[in-house]
């Protein structure tokens, strides 16, 4: 196991008293509240020095609400929580600067995520008025978290190339079809994205894209190669994806599942991986 704490990149809680989920209703596993609590008991053994909350794709009329929840919950429950991603509206273009800057008040906000994956439109991340909304990110010093499934890539592709002042991470390694075991087209586009330097990717939600009950290593090992050969150790960082993860593996099992592949690689590569290259791109 790992000689030091790690940065959970990539953390979700929800209250179902406090704010409203409309996803959830088709989602019984996770249709119910997640604290902190449960989160760090959840880690076990595992050492989590800092985390960064993810938006959770709540009621688009509360998303202020989620981040103000949030930054409580870090001032007064866990400082371990050192970062926020809220959700807000890219598309409008220039009309979401009052978002960002309001946001901006706020030193626990590092970035923005606005969910690409959930739009029917497949060209929603070409719009014009989403392209000039993320170009206004940073001016307001924040990033952009690209959730996307593997159907997206080609447009996100031609988005990276409309946004090169933009610090990206890609969420969940852009989801591939690990339970149908195509490594391409999407290997290939992956390593097209990687191109873009200003594109890092979160190692994360490797068995949630297989066989939930039935995954294995060498199910989910063509495409962690794949990140690896693209993004190397300089441009990849570890991501819990808790609870939405635990529908496949618990927290200790998908850090060990990594670090299996990934055997042989040196501490300073796993401590890049595991710590600093997250601390590094959400500037915590």
């Amino acid at each position: 196991m790992l000689d030091f704490g790690i940065i959970d990149t990539h953390l979700h809680l929800w209250d179902l008293d406090k704010l409203h989920y409309p996803w959830l209703k088709d989602n019984p596993f996770l249709n119910r509240t997640f604290t902190l609590k449960e989160y760090r008991a959840a880690c076990g053994d595992i050492k989590i020095d800092k985390m960064v909350f993810v938006q959770c794709e709540v009621d688009a009329s509360q998303y202020k609400e989620e981040a103000a929840w949030i930054t409580e919950l870090a001032k007064n429950v866990d400082p371990g929580i050192a970062g926020i991603v809220p959700w807000a509206p890219l598309e409008k273009g220039a009309a979401v600067e009052e978002d960002l800057a309001e946001f901006a008040k706020n030193p626990l906000v590092k970035g923005i995520r606005r969910i690409i994956e959930f739009e029917d439109d497949i060209d929603f991340c070409l719009r014009p008025g989403f392209i000039e909304g993320l170009n206004l990110l940073p001016t307001y010093g924040f990033s952009f978290d690209i959730n996307i499934s593997f159907r997206h890539n080609r447009n996100v592709i031609k988005m990276l190339e409309k946004i090169p002042e933009v610090p990206c991470i890609l969420d969940h390694i852009g989801k591939p079809p690990v339970k149908a075991g195509t490594i391409e087209p999407w290997k290939s586009e992956i390593k097209r994205m990687a191109e873009f330097p200003n594109l890092f990717c979160k190692v994360s939600s490797l068995a949630t894209e297989a066989d939930h009950k039935n995954w294995t290593i060498d199910d989910l090992r063509p495409f962690t190669d794949a990140i690896f050969e693209a993004f190397g150790f300089e441009r990849t960082a570890f991501a819990g994806d808790w609870p939405v993860s635990s529908r496949a593996a618990s927290y200790p099992q998908c850090v060990e599942t990594l670090l299996t592949l990934v055997k042989g690689a040196s501490r300073a590569d796993l401590y890049k991986l595991f710590r600093k290259n997250g601390e590094d791109f959400y500037r915590i």
